[in-house]
């Protein structure tokens, strides 16, 4: 890998300076690193940007006002390439009520340029620059002050090697007429992630919740938006606070008296001082006179087996006819999603029947006896 320089930037004046710069570009690759192992939100510890001429290393521990970094990512003149970035956006939900628009993400460019399954960054930039990436840093504290220049060095790879592959594939996807596809899927990534938290529909999260019936369902309901309260207001990891497994067999039980609480196996000495007392509480209060639907119902029912399997063959058939990767309009989940909308247990829109994928697949869809 070779080596190329960059700017530390750890002063509001610095990073106000950068963003002006950065918002006279076309397109800007970012990247951030940062540090979860407990903690419910990630805590970010570097922002990395880079415009095709200066290479930015933000320091947010050290810069009171990130503003001007918010401005770039809603700046819609220039646009924000990303690879992977799930978490990037979680990180500019959450600290800067934002997301990045245009977003350019460059592992859904290569499924829709049809380059096989979503490539991690050290493989894209393999394929399109034959370098090969040094990941010995990848477990770096990025949190620790000050960084050694070979935890920077890597950093700074991340956005240096991803705006050179961005100018290759917008011409590849423009060329492939797909520009727009991608461009959408930005949009739908990003969509809703501004939106609070319900707690009610916190326990849909909790694994294994289809396995219970009405009543349990609607303590488990309780019992996960207290969860989240706590973990929001402590910035724990949620497992940290309770674990999935101890909630679902809680909602299983319905204890109602410390004694009860003592004698679970599931919960830990710590937990029952720590959080008996509020764990019954929210027992209590369950609404158990109106549990919330079944989890997911549906799945288990042979005839949608069935009609799930009718529905993914027509998509697959869509995805060959026009080169699509099958896990852009086939997976489990979209087909599990559409099936829902299309036999009215769902009022959501399914994606395959909107934009790109709408325009590819929804007569045929249409067609289909289900």
């Amino acid at each position: 890998m070779s080596e190329f320089s960059w700017q530390w930037i750890d002063t509001d004046e610095q990073l106000a300076q950068v963003c002006a710069q950065c918002r006279q570009a076309d397109a800007v690759a970012l990247d951030t690193e940062f540090v979860r192992t407990r903690t419910l939100y990630a805590q970010l510890g570097l922002i990395q940007i880079y415009d095709g001429t200066t290479l930015a290393l933000v320091d947010p521990l050290a810069i009171s006002d990130l503003s001007p970094f918010w401005e770039l990512l809603a700046d819609e003149s220039v646009v924000k390439v990303l690879h992977s970035c799930s978490e990037d956006l979680e990180i500019f939900a959450q600290q800067g009520r934002v997301q990045p628009k245009p977003l350019f993400d460059t592992q859904i460019a290569g499924v829709l340029l049809n380059r096989g399954v979503a490539m991690g960054y050290g493989k894209m930039v393999s394929a399109y620059l034959e370098i090969e990436l040094d990941k010995g840093e990848a477990r770096t504290d990025w949190l620790a002050r000050p960084l050694r220049d070979k935890q920077l060095q890597y950093a700074a790879a991340d956005v240096y090697y991803l705006l050179t592959i961005y100018r290759t594939m917008a011409s590849e996807i423009a060329d492939a007429q797909r520009l727009s596809w991608l461009l959408e899927e930005g949009e739908r990534i990003t969509e809703g992630r501004l939106l609070p938290v319900n707690p009610d529909t916190a326990y849909l999260k909790v694994k294994n919740a289809y396995q219970l019936g009405p009543e349990q369902l609607a303590i488990l309901r309780s019992l996960a938006a207290w969860r989240l309260q706590v973990a929001q207001q402590r910035d724990l990891a949620l497992n940290f606070v309770i674990k999935d497994a101890a909630l679902l067999q809680l909602a299983k039980r319905a204890p109602r008296s410390m004694g009860y609480l003592t004698q679970l196996d599931c919960l830990t000495e710590r937990d029952v001082q720590r959080h008996g007392r509020a764990i019954l509480k929210a027992i209590a209060n369950a609404d158990v006179d109106n549990p919330p639907e079944p989890v997911d119902p549906l799945s288990a029912d042979p005839a949608f087996r069935d009609a799930a399997k009718r529905v993914r063959k027509v998509l697959i058939e869509v995805c060959e006819q026009h080169q699509v990767a099958q896990e852009l309009m086939a997976s489990k989940k979209l087909v599990h999603q559409y099936l829902k909308w299309r036999l009215g247990a769902s009022s959501e829109q399914p994606v395959v029947t909107r934009g790109w994928r709408g325009e590819l697949a929804s007569e045929k869809l249409a067609a289909l006896s289900v």
